[in-house]
């Protein structure tokens, strides 16, 4: 019994199994339909509302567009009106130029015409005047029984005269003027004292020589295209030389001051190995304020050791500027500084003030600080920055009369002169041979000699002053002015000298009788 009743159940349980899952899969399957149905509803209600969103984008969209073009359109049309009216106003102008053209088209055509007619008329009236002309002379000619050559050469040495007196008397007028405008006369009369030397003195004195580490530092001083080189050049103003000379540059310049800055300047950009153009302009500007510091220096140390006091600062400047400044191979500070002490010794030994001495002396060549930059000579620069910093009567007379330009007013002028001419002479200190000095010499005389109506002439002053005496019938008053415009003229072009030569023209009349 139990066993029919357990296997029943069994049969229950197994056939229930399958009945209870389809069950319960109708219910799921009810239960998706469900939420699909609901959830493509919601699909569908989100699908309106975008597509309502959008639309009402589209719309706005479409409105703006609208409204951009209209603006756009505005704009385009506003400015091709304005375009129009410029070029309206373009068309007017340019046929108004055009009218005014052909008005000046017209006149010049009838100038032309006109113009045509004057030149056949001068040319029938030429042909007249040189018919009449040929006439006047052949009528002359039978009245004065010469010929028309014998007449010219004639006239020719009457107005030659009258010429030469006229000329001379104009250049005296022009010489006067010139006194009055002492810039003026400098420039046109006087050799300015800016250091005429001979060749191999001029390259010496003009260059300095920058040893470098090794040649490939040249290559970096050029830079990319030449970009350093010129950069160092421009803001320096020397040039630089880079040869096949191993492991040296050379600076060429006729100002030292300037060759000195930038010989400092390459030497601290070779050691510091950083070279480009904002590197050069900063070590530029470095050298510059070390070579200022120097020149100050250097003048104060001048001063100390002539032991001169209570001079201007711009001149104790001056004076430091001269330490780069040669005359002859002579250091210009150096050589001051020599005048100075032997001035005071000459001073002391005749009982003058030797300070005062001392003063005109280290004071006497200050107008070769400048003379490279201002006209003149360096005995006019001093005086006039002796006058300007108020420095004494006594010294600036020493200044100006220590070549004989003038008539020295004081024994410290004189002092002044025999030191200067002492420190010059002196043994080695000038690179002048005696064979330099004596040819000058010769050849002033020669050039002097050979001018007509000189009798003689004498080179003094070492070379300084040239007197030329004349043959009084010969060379008349007014024929002198010229002579001597003539010969310093010619020493100007053929002779190279320091300062400048003093061309002194004497003519003599004599009447020699007796008393019996």
């Amino acid at each position: 019994m139990w066993p029919i009743i357990a296997i029943a159940a069994i049969v229950l349980f197994v056939v229930s199994i399958p009945v209870t899952s389809v069950l319960t899969k109708n219910r799921i399957t009810k239960s998706a339909h469900a939420k699909i149905g609901n959830a493509e509803a919601d699909a569908r209600k989100i699908i309106d509302d975008a597509l309502k969103e959008a639309e009402a984008k589209k719309r706005e969209s479409l409105l703006e567009i609208k409204e951009e073009s209209i603006r756009s359109k505005n704009e385009l049309d506003k400015e091709i009106k304005e375009r129009r009216a410029e070029m309206q106003r373009n068309e007017r102008r340019i046929q108004q130029k055009e009218e005014n053209i052909d008005r000046k088209t017209e006149a010049i055509e009838r100038k032309e015409t006109s113009l045509a007619a004057k030149e056949e008329n001068l040319a029938k009236q030429k042909e007249a005047i040189a018919k009449l002309n040929e006439e006047r002379i052949q009528e002359l000619e039978r009245i004065s029984g010469l010929t028309s050559e014998q007449a010219k050469e004639h006239l020719l040495s009457i107005v030659q005269d009258e010429v030469k007196l006229e000329e001379a008397k104009l250049i005296k007028d022009m010489e006067q003027r010139a006194k009055e405008e002492s810039d003026k006369k400098a420039r046109e009369y006087i050799v300015t004292a800016i250091q005429k030397c001979a060749a191999d003195h001029v390259s010496e004195t003009t260059v300095s020589v920058v040893q470098l580490p090794n040649d490939e530092m040249k290559g970096r001083i050029i830079g990319r295209e030449g970009r350093n080189i010129r950069t160092i050049e421009t803001l320096t103003g020397v040039d630089l030389i880079i040869d096949d000379t191993p492991e040296a540059v050379i600076l060429s310049g006729f100002d030292p001051i300037r060759r000195e800055v930038a010989r400092i300047a390459l030497e601290k950009l070779v050691v510091d190995g950083r070279i480009h153009p904002a590197r050069i302009e900063e070590m530029v500007e470095k050298a510059q304020k070390e070579v200022e510091t120097m020149i100050k220096e250097e003048g104060e140390a001048a001063l100390l050791e002539v032991g001169v006091h209570g001079i201007h600062p711009e001149l104790v400047r001056l004076l430091g500027k001269m330490r780069f400044r040669t005359s002859f191979g002579q250091n210009a500070l150096k050589h001051s500084i020599e005048v100075a002490q032997l001035s005071g010794l000459l001073a002391a030994e005749i009982g003058l003030d030797v300070r005062i001495a001392k003063r005109a002396g280290l004071l006497h060549d200050i107008g070769k600080a400048v003379d490279h930059e201002m006209e003149g000579s360096h005995i006019q620069l001093g005086v006039e920055l002796c006058k300007k910093y108020k420095e004494s009567a006594v010294v600036i007379n020493a200044v100006e009369a220590h070549h004989g330009d003038v008539e020295p007013q004081s024994l410290i002028a004189v002092i002044v002169q025999a030191a200067d001419a002492i420190s010059a002479a002196r043994p080695g200190a000038r690179r002048d041979t005696l064979e330099t000095y004596t040819t000058r010499l010769k050849q002033l005389e020669d050039i002097s000699n050979s001018f007509k109506g000189v009798d003689k002439s004498f080179a003094i002053q070492a070379g300084r002053e040239v007197r030329v005496m004349v043959v009084p019938e010969a060379v008349t008053d007014a024929d002198m002015v010229i002579l001597a415009r003539d010969i310093a003229k010619k020493i100007e072009d053929e002779m190279e000298y320091p300062g400048m030569v003093k061309v002194n023209v004497i003519r003599e009349s004599r009447v020699t009788d007796y008393a019996k």
